[in-house]
């Protein structure tokens, strides 16, 4: 029986150890956040981060990610409070959002090990597919969550709004 850790839990899998790991999340963990896009590893719409990684789930089985650390949506953050995603919002770099989840998971990655990276460095980490067209403002809320990263600064979480003036 695969065993794992996913968003810092550790979960027994009672699933074939060939299962994509895409499906244990969705199906059996009930961690819906993780969209199935083409199955085959082109959209990105799966990525999952594991042991800090960004990896497209729907190729990774139960048995390589067995005794690994998977994150996913839901744990990235509670409550949409990690810079990227804050800084999706604030960029207006989310339309119908079903590719969010795998780009706030590449970002994140590439944030973790370069929080300053070049705009090629963007393109070659978020080969994400977005059938709404948000790259321009994708590469902005890269760099704006990375300056924030970089200068410990806390972005408003999604639905936060400012205090009253008064």
């Amino acid at each position: 029986m695969p065993r794992l850790t996913v968003n810092d839990r550790a979960l027994d899998f009672a699933l074939d150890p060939q299962t994509p790991l895409l499906f244990a999340l969705r199906d059996a963990a009930n961690l819906t956040g993780t969209k199935y896009g083409c199955g085959v590893g082109d959209c990105g719409a799966c990525t999952v981060l594991v042991d800090g990684q960004a990896l497209r789930s729907c190729l990774v089985t139960l048995a390589e990610a067995e005794g690994r650390r998977v994150t996913t949506i839901e744990g990235l953050s509670r409550g949409g409070g990690h810079p990227v995603q804050a800084a999706l919002v604030q960029e207006q770099a989310i339309q119908c959002g079903f590719c969010t989840p795998g780009i706030v998971a590449a970002a994140a990655a590439l944030l973790a090990r370069n929080a300053a990276p070049s705009d090629a460095e963007i393109g070659a980490a978020i080969t994400n597919l977005c059938r709404c067209g948000v790259y321009p403002r994708l590469g902005a809320a890269i760099r704006k969550a990375g300056a924030a990263m970089r200068s410990g600064a806390v972005l408003p979480a999604p639905g936060d709004s400012p205090a009253p003036a008064l």
